[in-house]
């Protein structure tokens, strides 16, 4: 579970959920006894007697709100029933917000009965809460990240290492080429090369024997093949599906280290924060850790 996954719209949703919370305890109703000496007592929306208040207002409410941010951590095309949980958060934020209208306006036809507060703020939860989760989806503002990206570390004098970001490899994993942009040769460290053996004269003029290669030392990368790396995008760009259809799936941010698991052309195969997979298509630009 990553909070980064959560946006602006999902922080709304939660605040509306709390408001929703404790106007269940608030008077759902308001009596003017005036002068009456037996005045009923207010009664909240856990009465039976108001039943089903409670099921059809409050808890309506509060549960879509966790679908709809709980839907946030599920892995992109999870569905209950052709559904996403979004989808039934947003359904079950509606009729929430439906039932409390009906409540406002269709309630007991007496002078002495008027809405309480916690019926008032019971509607304008539900209300927020239907309208943010219906909108959050199409609105980039509220699409925008609920927590800030980390700004991208400054340059470090040699020898120390880097701030880290997420995913950034620690301290001897650091992969050779950091800054460089993409598809620039990334230059060797100073002694990352062993020295190559040199070769002794041998009596008779024979050939001098192959020396074998350092211990330790890796062997090169067979041609063609790609090697997963670490990347930061200059700017704020699109990740599309990865069937190459024109859908969007995600939006990288800079200052954030993604893994590019693999290459389709010009365009990276991106992996973010959340585990989502994706097809970044404009690599220009791009910072490599």
């Amino acid at each position: 579970m990553n909070i980064r996954s959560l946006t602006r719209g999902d922080g709304v949703v939660i605040g509306a959920a709390v408001l929703l919370f404790i106007a269940s305890f608030l008077s759902f109703r308001s009596y003017d006894c005036g002068s009456a000496i037996n005045c009923p007592k207010e009664p909240i929306g856990w009465k039976p007697e108001l039943f089903p208040v409670l099921p059809s207002i409050f808890l309506a409410g509060i549960i879509a709100a966790a679908l709809v941010v709980v839907a946030r951590f599920q892995p992109e095309g999870r569905k209950v029933i052709g559904l996403g949980l979004d989808q039934w958060g947003m359904a079950l934020a509606v009729f929430a917000a439906w039932s409390s209208l009906w409540t406002i306006f269709g309630g007991p036809d007496v002078d002495q009965i008027s809405p309480g507060v916690g019926q008032i703020l019971g509607l304008i939860a539900n209300l927020v809460l239907a309208v943010v989760a219906a909108l959050t989806p199409r609105t980039p503002a509220l699409k925008a990240p609920l927590m800030g990206a980390p700004q991208p570390a400054a340059a470090q004098p040699y020898g120390m290492a880097p701030n880290q970001g997420y995913g950034y490899p620690g301290p001897g994993g650091v992969q050779p080429g950091a800054g460089a942009p993409y598809g620039a040769q990334a230059p060797q460290p100073y002694g990352g090369q062993p020295a190559p053996a040199q070769a002794q004269p041998q009596q008779g003029g024979a050939a001098p024997a192959p020396q074998p290669a350092a211990a330790g030392q890796p062997a090169p990368a067979a041609g063609g093949d790609f090697a997963p790396f670490w990347f930061a995008v200059p700017v704020s760009r699109p990740l599309f599906a990865e069937d190459g259809s024109a859908g969007q799936i995600a939006e990288l941010a800079p200052g954030t280290w993604y893994l590019a698991v693999d290459q389709r052309g010009p365009a990276l195969v991106a992996q973010t924060q959340d585990g989502r997979r994706g097809l970044l298509q404009d690599t220009s630009g791009i910072q490599r850790g």
